[in-house]
């Protein structure tokens, strides 16, 4: 019961507050001649989804208590009916009504009106007026409704929002100043309480142009100035205790005030009676809670703590940028610590005396010949034993063929020797290849933190250079969004770098979509802008969008595969990635051979490749990370590899290319031709990949393809030929039709694994 109670408590104080408001709006004109506001007033509170069944009657209480005529009552019954009825229809059709429904019903709710001053004998020009006033009225209070009602108080007032609200207080002020009630001024009382709340919660700009637009509404209504110079003064005397406490703020206009009415004698009378109002307002607004008025600051005035926000992010970037710095050298540091711990092979001469000294003391030490052998022979018996072991190197072991005859005559022990040596280079060779695979994996984890200290030296860089924003734009921003009816509560623009322009938008969620996003941001940043970016906020309902300056090039590609005829699985592999900074990462990696071992080799590489480039590691750190980690896989795992990195922002394509075909920059005027070298990855221990820079324009194609492509023509001049004879300008139909004429050449029947990326340079 408690709850109902509180309940119906608010709905009858909502009541209250809307018949006073509609009373004001009523008595509120221009001239006294033109009455446009009230209707417009409840237009508006249907459209902020106030309860149309309070809205509605207390309009007509109002309204009546204002002019309890029956004329006046038709017009305002009139004006209800084009209100309720859509409304409802809205309702039972479950479809949400339009901004232009609601001015088009607005518009025709003031028929009554207009056919009551035709046959009364009123100036259809008026009539026209007060309609046209009207209408805007409304779609002022829809936006202020839209941003403090909607929204909340939780976000900054756009110019449009503001020029509305004060075109709300003006009317209200023009209503107010004909309602007076034995001297006491319910304009005095409501302008005193405005200009306290403004002084105290926004800028002393928007002060001053509240105390200028309330002495406006004041003589719009009844051409009295009488109120100009009274408000402006007041608001001059709040504005000096601004950023003191509140009472300093009360206390300075009730000594201004005392002075206006006693010594300047502004005003026609004054006394205990006209001095109330203003008194009555200090002490409501005294009253006032401190987290309202909080809240009140910040759909007035944001700059204070978004300013500090800015600073704050600007010193977390130093904070960062000194950090990765130490990463840095940190792991820089580690790196160098790896690779001092790799272990210095023995040379081969050295290996012979050791295994020549092992095979002495193992063989020969407990045989009768030995000092025979070794002191007499001693020269010929070492040239032989490093000849054998220097063949059991090269040709994996020794046989009793390669022992010489005459030591053969003379010695009892050559199979034990033979097997002596055979055990020793064995166990030998397996030794040094463990060896060797340690340094590899030492190697390969010193690079890793070798990359990983360049990322964090970049990122540091990034980092060093402290964001500037740009208040204005965000501001114009915020504004156009809202006249195109997006509603965007925070708006941050800044300058990456020299190229590169960020915008951050948070909107709602069904507007996060929406075309004229990039429209309205890149209009006010002055360049095409692109989103990159879109993701949840932090507060329910909102979405924030993030845009950046778009590169000047664009690209689509079409992608084209034909496995080996007989041949379960291709043993190509492609990827296409995109990178940071407006790169894309082309790939095609080809196993050697066809089938689920080729497959597999390349999709290890091609994956590897790829994950390394997401990550940020540079081109020969990649290459040589991945050739060291295919080669601890002790297993002939090699890949013809074909990477072509594609900078759009400017225009240049980077080929990176092992063992994989040429490939071909095609445009209206010639056939470039990209060269190729180097070993496929995974056979020598240090790659050297062939690398080659070209620039790129709109309307090139960039054709990538695998050697069962390249090799299906006779020669390169008959598939520069066939390329060239390429005339469609999409990419997957190019793409299809190269395979298929590489096909043809082979009679219809795949030789090999065959792919093919066609890659299209667009302008963005």
């Amino acid at each position: 019961m408690k709850f109902k109670f509180n309940k119906y408590l608010f709905f009858i104080f909502q009541a209250i507050l809307f018949i006073g408001l509609f009373y004001v709006l009523f008595n509120s004109s221009v001239n006294m001649a033109i009455f446009p506001f009230a209707f417009g007033m409840m237009f508006a509170l249907a459209w902020a989804n106030q309860k149309v069944w309070i809205v509605a009657p207390t309009y007509i209480i109002a309204g009546a208590l204002h002019q309890p005529t029956l004329e006046f009552a038709i017009c305002m019954l009139v004006t209800v009916f084009c209100l309720i009825v859509p409304y409802f229809i809205h309702i039972l059709c479950k479809k949400n009504m339009n901004k232009w429904e609601f001015v088009l019903f607005a518009i025709l709710s003031q028929t009554a009106n207009v056919t009551f001053d035709i046959i009364n004998g009123f100036s259809p020009v008026l009539s026209l007026v007060s309609i046209v006033l009207g209408i805007l009225f409304m779609l002022a209070c829809m936006a202020v409704f839209e941003a403090v009602i909607i929204r909340g108080f939780t976000n900054k007032l756009t110019i449009i929002e503001i020029v509305s609200l004060f075109s709300i207080i003006a009317s209200l002020c023009g209503g107010l100043v004909v309602l007076e009630l034995q001297g006491f001024s319910f304009l005095k009382l409501f302008m005193s309480f405005v200009l306290l709340v403004f002084g105290f919660c926004s800028t002393p700009l928007l002060t001053m142009l509240v105390s200028a637009i309330g002495g406006l509404g004041a003589l719009i209504a009844t051409n009295n100035p009488i109120f100009f110079a009274p408000f402006i003064i007041w608001a001059l005397a709040i504005l000096l205790f601004k950023k003191r406490f509140r009472i300093f703020m009360v206390i300075a206009l009730i000594c201004v005030e005392l002075l206006i009415g006693f010594y300047f004698k502004l005003y026609n009378s004054f006394g205990i009676i006209e001095m109330l109002p203003v008194l009555l307002s200090c002490a409501i607004f005294m009253i006032l809670p401190k987290n309202l008025c909080s809240e009140v600051a910040v759909v007035f005035n944001l700059s204070k703590d978004r300013l500090a926000m800015k600073n704050v992010a600007n010193r977390n970037r130093e904070i960062l940028n000194k950090r990765l710095g130490n990463l840095a050298e940190v792991f820089n540091d580690m790196n160098l610590i790896y690779r001092n711990m790799l272990k210095s092979g023995m040379t081969l001469d050295e290996v012979k005396v050791l295994l020549n000294q092992e095979i002495v003391d193992k063989i020969c030490s407990f045989c009768p010949e030995r000092n025979h052998c070794h002191r007499t022979f001693a020269e010929n018996t070492k040239k032989v034993f490093n000849e054998l072991i220097t063949i059991s190197f090269e040709k994996g072991k020794v046989t009793l063929l390669d022992i010489p005859s005459y030591l053969t005559s003379r010695c009892k022990q050559t199979n034990s020797i033979l097997g002596c040596i055979n055990t020793l280079t064995a166990q030998y060779k397996k030794y040094m290849s463990m060896v060797h695979d340690v340094d590899t994996s030492k190697l390969i984890i010193a690079d890793q933190l070798l990359g990983i200290s360049k990322i964090m030296n970049g990122l540091s860089k990034e980092m060093e250079v402290n964001i500037s924003f740009d208040s204005v734009r965000e501001n114009k921003i915020l504004d156009e969004l809202t006249y195109h009816n997006i509603i965007c509560i925070d708006a941050v623009v800044f300058e990456k770098d020299i190229w590169t322009m960020i915008a951050s938008v948070v909107v709602r969620n069904e507007d996060s979509e929406r075309a004229r996003i990039v429209d309205v941001v890149s209009k006010v940043c002055g360049k095409k802008m692109s989103v990159y970016e879109t993701f949840s906020s932090s507060r329910p309902g909102y979405m924030v969008v993030n845009l950046k300056t778009a590169p000047k090039l664009d690209c689509v590609f079409g992608v084209s595969q034909k496995t080996k005829n007989g041949s379960k699985m291709s043993g190509d592999t492609y990827s296409v990635v995109k990178l940071d900074s407006d790169k894309l990462l082309f790939a095609i990696s080809d196993g050697m051979g066809s089938g689920e071992k080729a497959e597999s080799a390349s999709e290890l590489s091609i994956t590897l490749v790829e994950n390394f480039y997401k990550a940020g590691f540079d081109n020969d750190l990649i290459l040589s990370t991945v050739n060291k980690l295919l080669a601890l896989h002790k297993q002939e795992i090699f890949s013809a590899l074909d990477i072509c990195v594609i900078d759009k922002k400017n225009g240049i394509a980077d080929f990176i290319k092992m063992a994989s075909p040429k490939s071909f920059i095609l445009n209206e005027n010639e056939c470039r031709v990209v060269e190729t070298g180097a070993l496929p990855i995974g056979i020598v221990e240090n790659p050297k990949p062939l690398e080659n820079k070209n620039v790129i324009s709109a309307k090139d194609f960039v054709i990538m393809f695998s050697d069962g492509i390249g090799d299906s023509f006779a020669s390169e001049e008959e598939l520069k030929s066939c390329v060239k004879s390429i005339k469609t300008k999409n990419p997957q139909e190019f793409a299809d039709e190269l395979l298929e004429r590489a096909i043809a050449c082979n009679n219809g029947y795949a030789v090999d694994d065959m792919s093919v990326i066609v890659i299209k340079i667009l302008e963005n």
